[in-house]
């Protein structure tokens, strides 16, 4: 098993260079860098026009010289596959960078936001899963009733309704009209005022509306794969071989099937756990304006911050590649009979 290991680490290193030279030469041929990003800027705060993002429209009236010096500033000075080895040898050392627009460290702006996506993350996938896993169970066990019928309907529905367009419908009845919980924000302007007891019961008043956003489209494919495995299982001949010893349903369902069945479930916690702080949140992050990763990368990818963008890029996928390294170790733990060899 350590050699497949240190095979599956080994090939992280040219996919992780894979996908940073793809994006970055992707990024060269984006219209409107941060250099134009930057001369817009300037003018508009000059009280000219911002309008159009080509280098040409946005140098003119600039001194070449101080065009020149703006290039310097970003690195752009230098040849583009300069910069991109440059940019590899420090992301080897994991220094991410420092923003361009914000004049921060990229590791620093990620710990900034981190709190909000993991408040998000950690409630939609415990919500999720202490969900999910129990209604897939009863559903299997009540195949073909009407229970498994309805909730089979209200599963798919929940699941083919985009979260964000969710977000938006409970924006505007219980935000908008009804005013029963607030529209944006994790905590209220006062938070710091309140007792620990106040504190508690505005945070969990604020992420409610995001949170059901998020995890009823989330549960849905655990749910029917929860349904799917302990069907399978059932119908095996080691069921009906507990059934034939005396044992009752209970015993059979949860000390034969469950271990058994939940193999495909328990595989696919780590990277549940860690796509929940990473992914899926972004359109629900800019809708209720929470200020994590999902709201930070789109902002960066707008404005071309490209140290922020290539640097959580890095992370995100170094975070992915030991993730899935885990949740195929796994199997070895959940079901022994699995080798790597």
């Amino acid at each position: 098993m350590w050699v497949y290991i240190l095979k599956r680490l080994l090939l992280m290193i040219p996919t992780l260079f894979g996908v940073l030279l793809l994006t970055f030469v992707v990024i060269q041929f984006v219209p409107g860098g941060p250099v134009e990003q930057y001369l817009a800027e300037a003018r508009t705060g000059q009280g000219g026009s911002a309008e159009g993002g080509s280098v040409y429209r946005g140098a003119q009236g600039v001194d070449p010289q101080r065009l020149e010096q703006i290039k310097a500033l970003y690195g752009f000075d230098k040849p583009a596959h300069e910069r991109f080895f440059q940019m590899v040898g420090q992301f080897a050392r994991f220094d991410l960078g420092t923003s361009f627009f914000q004049n921060k460290a990229v590791s620093e702006l990620i710990v900034e936001k981190l709190p909000v996506s993991i408040s998000l993350g950690l409630w939609t996938f415990f919500i999720s899963y202490l969900v999910a896993v129990p209604l897939g169970v009863a559903k299997a066990v009540r195949a073909g009733s009407r229970f498994d019928l309805v909730t089979t309907l209200l599963v798919l529905i929940g699941y083919a309704i985009p979260g964000f367009v969710l977000g938006v419908a409970l924006l505007v009845i219980f935000g908008g009209q009804l005013q029963w919980f607030p529209l944006r924000g994790l905590t209220s302007s006062n938070w710091e005022e309140l007792s620990w007891v106040a504190r508690i019961v505005d945070y969990l008043w604020h992420i409610t509306l995001p949170i059901t956003a998020m995890v009823l489209g989330s549960f849905a494919v655990t749910t029917m794969l929860t349904k799917n495995a302990f069907l399978e299982e059932i119908r095996k001949q080691y069921v009906m071989t507990a059934r034939a010893k005396g044992l009752s349903e209970r015993q059979v369902l949860w000390k034969h099937i469950f271990r058994n069945a939940l193999i495909p479930i328990v595989t696919g916690f780590p990277s549940a756990f860690i796509g929940a702080f990473f992914a899926g949140s972004l359109l629900i992050e800019t809708l209720f304006s929470l200020d994590g990763l999902g709201l930070l990368s789109f902002e960066s990818v707008i404005r071309r911050d490209y140290p922020v963008v290539l640097g959580t890029l890095f992370l995100f996928t170094l975070i992915g590649l030991v993730t899935k390294l885990i949740s195929d170790l796994c199997y070895v733990w959940v079901d022994p009979r699995v080798k790597f060899d």
